[in-house]
């Protein structure tokens, strides 16, 4: 009898489950439903207050758009291509071009790329984007039948390098679907129309911008909310000297109504009691949970009353780029006074400058004389050569600095002759070895290379001009050097003056010429 109540105990615990298990499940579940609606529902501070003010803020914003947008390409083919798969790939391109990339720069890359695929990317730099392009477009025209998939969610799940951000753009503008977009121009006009001042990149703070998006985007008119709000953060808010006089959602910029709040305080202060009246200064809103809120500013980073609405958005404090240093070697063979042919290497298929032409390069790990670099050089181009050719001496050009977004990259570049006709360089890569090939001026020019082989190649033309014909470049002065000349200078300049009593012109500039070349520009 005990073991049948206890068995009826057991089946009946199993039904209604046990106690503790379902408060704690009680418990989550209340976690999730706090979660999925706004998870700042503390405080309605940093949202808009209902649909009134967003259909002003819309309304606003696509008066102001619609006189002073911007006549680009992308924009003409979305507006009048009738093909929604034609359409929806303008917008994809032109998506993918602007990721870390100006305006200005893509135009023109944009017009070549849409009239002939080639290798019109070289240059605009962050290669990976050409090459996943690429591959959706492939699987576009073999998975789907040359079908665009037609929803954001689509887009983000099926298409190689589009996220979230994207897919948004595709959809809204091309599709016409009411979904929201953030990127960086919009992330700033929603930090500062809503006073964000928490870290922009933080989990937190980037769900809050796209509910934020998500609900302020019109539904009759997507494509163009979202361009206008990205137009306004490239032309109006922008990141240093906004205009908020012309910006027309001032009204709803919580940002402005503290500067404004701020001028009229410090006006009234100044004005103290020699007017009998002094303009009331309303009381503006703030957030309840000030030192509490994941959103506020922090409370170790208070409001900067200089900085205005430049207070926002927050962002975290870049990690410094590595310094890295690469020998390069320009190799250049001339067949019975033909044109000068260099040899160029293919880099690997992943990471840093994937699939690009560039000379032969060796990254060095740490610091070696010039001797070890040139034999390390000479090693590398018997090894390309497959051990055939006759080599000229290694000569040393000079450096070119070239930043990278995570990288300082110093080259030191050297360049060498090949005295007879080369054997054949290695097609294909194999042990190891990458795949080579040999280009004129020309070809090079129009090549798939990065800037820092252009300026690169720049800087060795220039050398050549200098001394035509062969490649005898200067021994490089080591930092011992410059400080022993810098000394001479100073002591011959500092007795010439003591002999004549008269200020005499510096001739640092013949004692510390340096061929070093700096270039601190994009990939």
């Amino acid at each position: 009898m005990s073991r049948s109540k206890e068995a009826a105990g057991m089946a009946l615990q199993r039904k209604l489950g046990n106690p503790t298990k379902n408060k704690e499940k009680a418990k989550q579940t209340n976690k999730e439903e706090v979660s999925s609606t706004p998870s700042f529902q503390e405080s309605t501070y940093h949202f808009f207050h209902g649909p009134v003010e967003i259909s002003s803020f819309r309304e606003k914003l696509l008066l102001w758009y619609d006189t002073s947008k911007r006549n680009l390409p992308w924009r003409t083919m979305a507006a009048l291509e009738q093909d929604i798969n034609k359409r929806a790939y303008a917008v994809w391109v032109s998506e993918i071009m602007l990721q870390q990339t100006q305006v200005a720069t893509v135009i023109d890359y944009y017009n070549k790329w849409m009239k002939e695929v080639n290798e019109m990317w070289a240059g605009l730099g962050y290669y990976s984007r050409g090459k996943r392009l690429h591959e959706g477009a492939k699987k576009v025209m073999l998975s789907f039948n040359g079908q665009m998939p037609r929803t954001a969610e689509d887009l983000q799940k099926e298409l190689p390098g589009v996220g979230r951000y994207t897919a948004g753009a595709v959809a809204s503008i091309a599709m016409g679907q009411a979904t929201g977009v953030v990127d960086g121009n919009v992330t700033r006009v929603l930090c500062r129309s809503r006073t964000i001042g928490a870290d922009c990149t933080s989990p937190v703070v980037m769900e809050a911008l796209w509910r934020l998006s998500n609900s302020l985007v019109d539904p009759s008119r997507p494509g163009d909310f979202n361009q206008a709000l990205m137009e306004l953060g490239a032309t109006v808010c922008t990141p240093k000297a906004p205009r908020c006089s012309v910006c027309p959602v001032r009204m709803h910029c919580r940002s402005f109504e503290k500067v404004e709040h701020q001028m009229k305080t410090a006006s009234n202060r100044l004005l103290g009691t020699s007017r009998l009246e002094v303009s009331p200064v309303p009381d503006i809103e703030s957030c309840d949970y000030v030192g509490r809120c994941p959103l506020c500013l922090p409370p170790e980073e208070n409001w900067e009353n200089d900085l205005g609405v430049m207070n926002f958005p927050r962002k975290p404090v870049r990690k410094q780029a590595r310094l890295e240093r690469t020998l390069t070697c320009i190799l250049e063979w001339e067949e019975n006074d033909g044109e000068a042919e260099y040899l160029l290497v293919q880099r690997p298929s992943a990471g840093l400058l994937a699939g690009l032409w560039e000379f032969p390069s060796i990254v060095l790990e740490g610091k070696i004389t010039e001797k070890k670099e040139k034999e390390l050089l000479l090693e590398q181009l018997e090894t390309l050569l497959d051990g055939r050719g006759n080599f000229g001496e290694i000569q040393y050009v000079g450096e070119v600095v070239h930043v990278f977004s995570h990288i300082h990259q110093t080259y030191a570049v050297y360049c060498c002759s090949l005295a007879e006709t080369p054997g054949l360089v290695k097609k294909e890569a194999e042990d190891d070895v990458a795949s080579s090939r040999w280009l004129t001026k020309t070809a090079f020019q129009k090549a798939a290379v990065s800037t820092a082989m252009k300026k690169i190649f720049q800087l060795y033309q220039s050398k050549e001009s200098q001394s035509p014909k062969n490649c005898k470049g200067k021994k490089r002065k080591t930092s011992t050097d410059s400080e022993h000349n810098m000394q001479r200078s100073h002591k011959l300049k500092k007795n010439k003056q003591s002999n004549t009593g008269q200020k005499q012109l510096s001739i640092l500039g013949i004692f510390g010429k340096s061929i070093k070349c700096e270039i601190s520009s994009g990939p």
